[in-house]
């Protein structure tokens, strides 16, 4: 397995590692409730280095992009990101991914299970005057998440991180350290990822820990999934993958069908007329946990099946994720899941489930 430049740090903090998309990876320090809970109401802090970095550069560059991503890569402006996706022509998802547009080039950040995958769909479809630059074994990643990661964050940097709004970034130092730093996140609390060269990326983990103190804790991949399914965001190979789209994985708001040609835009344009499924978000309404491939029902009948799902920390009861035949995606729908062989009551509800994210704030 792979090992990402902060593998000796995980062990000395007794991290239970696990393989991930071929890299060796903490699931857990002190455990996914507590890590889930320190994100939620101060700041935890998450290696992602596992995640590939693509630089794109050329004249042509901005059009190439528009042309393999369904959302609208011409009106991002300098030191923008944007969340978007790849499709194949018949609109299954190859990968879903964020842009930055820095001044004179491309960054997409793609997830780690699909970097081959993607960078040979990204090169089968390049002009000449396009550059594509695999830097994932020379970027390492964390992600600062919490109300308080702001705070912490801005003792340690050279600019004043309450000027970068929600999905933009900046360049500038942390510690002394040179870095990308993005106002993003998987979680949905307010938060930074942090972009810089693999010895960096050590330096930046020891300061934010030594400046932070109390306030943060180390948090692994265990508590990012509970987090992410509480704000119904999708995971790449459970939600969302190559037999399913965006416009039935509730991603149409990225979906820019009104912009000119992109790969994958007439299959799209079809299943929004004809929409026969759609991924919905469910609580439940007695004792259950959910679990990715479960029955979802309705009456006696099988409507669809679970994509992820797990017990939520925040709301203390069972939560999932899963497509389900229309109509039964609508809000309030009474529907139940079959869990070991009994149908185990729940709702259809609108996202996010946890409803006091500070993400935007």
């Amino acid at each position: 397995m792979k090992r990402t430049p902060l593998y000796e740090k995980h062990k000395k903090l007794g991290a239970k590692l696990v393989d991930f998309a071929g890299f060796e990876m903490p699931i857990q320090y002190a455990g996914i409730i507590k890590e889930h809970e320190a994100v939620r109401n101060s700041a935890g802090l998450f290696d992602v280095s596992h995640m590939g970095e693509f630089i794109i550069s050329g004249d042509e560059a901005e059009g190439y992009l528009d042309y393999v991503m369904i959302n609208d890569v011409v009106s991002l402006q300098p030191w923008q990101a944007q969340y978007s996706a790849m499709c194949y022509e018949d609109g299954g998802i190859i990968d879903d991914v964020v842009i930055y547009r820095y001044p004179d080039h491309f960054m997409l950040v793609v997830n780690a299970g699909n970097k081959e995958k993607d960078l040979d769909w990204l090169m089968a479809h390049k002009p000449k005057n396009v550059n594509i630059l695999d830097m994932s074994d020379r970027i390492g990643l964390v992600a600062i998440q919490g109300p308080r990661s702001r705070d912490i964050l801005n003792q340690i940097t050279d600019m004043d991180l309450n000027d970068i709004n929600f999905y933009w970034f900046t360049v500038g130092s942390i510690d002394g350290n040179s870095a990308t730093i993005s106002r993003t996140g998987y979680t949905g609390e307010l938060g930074f990822e942090i972009y810089a060269d693999p010895k960096s990326i050590i330096k930046i983990w020891d300061a934010i820990f030594s400046i932070g103190g109390e306030a943060i804790v180390p948090v692994g991949l265990g508590c990012r999934n509970t987090l992410r399914m509480e704000m119904k965001y999708a995971l790449y190979g459970n939600d969302i993958d190559e037999k399913t789209n965006p416009i039935e994985a509730g991603l149409g708001w990225i979906t820019k069908l009104n912009k000119g040609n992109f790969i994958g835009k007439n299959a799209l344009v079809n299943t929004k007329e004809n929409q026969t499924r759609r991924l919905i978000c469910f609580q439940m309404n007695d004792r259950g946990i959910p679990r990715k491939g479960h029955l979802i029902k309705h009456g006696s009948g099988v409507i669809g099946e679970v994509t992820s799902g797990t017990q939520s920390p925040s709301l203390n009861q069972g939560i999932g994720m899963g497509y389900v035949a229309k109509p039964y995606e609508k809000i309030g729908t009474n529907i139940t899941v079959e869990i070991r062989d009994k149908n185990i009551s729940c709702i259809v509800v609108k996202p996010p489930l946890y409803k006091y994210g500070t993400s935007n704030t």
